[in-house]
């Protein structure tokens, strides 16, 4: 069964810290590139970061450069997302996702197939 798995999410206080694991399970993750994404109560869906296969090149949205880095283990068939220096809009939950490129622009519609989401709660 193919499952993509998120998880690091959690309640943290502003200026705090979270990793996120995306998980692959029943196929190579290496042959993808991987997205992650965030969708926020009454906002719409956001591309947050992309990675190529070979992790050789890596996009972000404008409101998470310089706070966050997205990485893969390919032996460990994980991408990860480290978020520092976070903020209440950070607040959604966040769901990585699986493209054959990382395309300009960062659009859901490029993306193929979803995880399932892990809440990150940024909050005082």
């Amino acid at each position: 069964q193919l499952q993509l798995v998120e998880s690091g999410g959690g309640l943290v206080q502003p200026g705090g810290s979270l990793r996120l694991s995306c998980a692959a399970s029943g196929f190579t993750l290496a042959y993808y590139a991987i997205g992650w994404f965030r969708k926020a109560p009454g906002k719409e869906r956001e591309g947050v970061s992309c990675i190529t296969r070979s992790g050789g090149s890596t996009n972000y949205a404008d409101s998470v450069k310089g706070r966050f880095t997205i990485s893969r283990d390919n032996a460990k068939n994980t991408v990860y997302l480290q978020m520092n220096s976070l903020k209440p809009e950070d607040t959604a939950v966040y769901y990585c996702a699986l493209a054959s490129t990382c395309y300009s622009g960062m659009l859901a519609r490029d993306y193929d197939y979803w995880g399932q989401g892990t809440q990150v709660t940024v909050s005082s």
